[in-house]
């Protein structure tokens, strides 16, 4: 079953994050939620607590993933820009040609720590003149895939992220496949 680690830091967008787990674990991709300070419940952007299923330090020895997803929020991003230990999975994720994926203020992650120069990615608005002053092509699409960078805009545009996640993971027929069941009018 393919892999995919979302880093939970404090301050996350607490609709992504749930959201895109749980449309990957519907897409049969097996996620680790890893908390970025350990594996105690993080305060998230809207005072909501989400518990890790570890912390990312046990979590990075059970790669290496087929993504690395980084949600949004602006603390939260912060925080992952702050990490070193984010920067080195995002770097040997990049080098190793494995996927990884920003939303809303997420993609000030890759930025921070060398990831996707000069690719074409999009973010939460109130980041976009920093993303393209360092030579992102930017887009106002909803969702932006670049070879292995998936960038989206924000929590309304998450149940579509993590589609475009497990199209590229698995196939456009089982990204379809959960649409339905869902309820989801795209």
């Amino acid at each position: 079953m393919p892999t995919a680690l979302v880093i939970l830091s404090e301050g996350a967008e607490e609709m992504e994050t749930v959201i895109i787990v749980d449309v990957l674990r519907r897409g049969a991709i097996d996620v680790t939620v890893a908390g970025l300070t350990g594996g105690d419940p993080v305060l998230c952007s809207r005072n909501v607590r989400i518990v890790p299923d570890k912390s990312l330090e046990e979590a990075s020895k059970d790669g290496p993933y087929d993504i690395i997803v980084c949600p949004g929020g602006a603390k939260g991003a912060k925080n992952l820009c702050e990490s070193g230990v984010v920067g080195k999975l995002l770097q040997t994720q990049e080098s190793n040609g494995r996927y990884i994926a920003a939303v809303c203020a997420g993609p000030t992650a890759l930025l921070t720590h060398g990831i996707g120069k000069g690719k074409s990615l999009t973010s939460h608005p109130s980041v976009k003149d920093q993303l393209m002053a360092e030579g992102y092509r930017y887009s106002e699409e909803r969702v932006v895939q670049d070879d292995k960078l998936i960038t989206s805009r924000g929590p309304g545009t998450c149940f579509e992220f993590a589609l475009k996640i497990v199209e590229a993971i698995h196939s456009a027929d089982v990204a379809r496949s959960l649409i339905e069941p869902m309820l989801l009018k795209l």
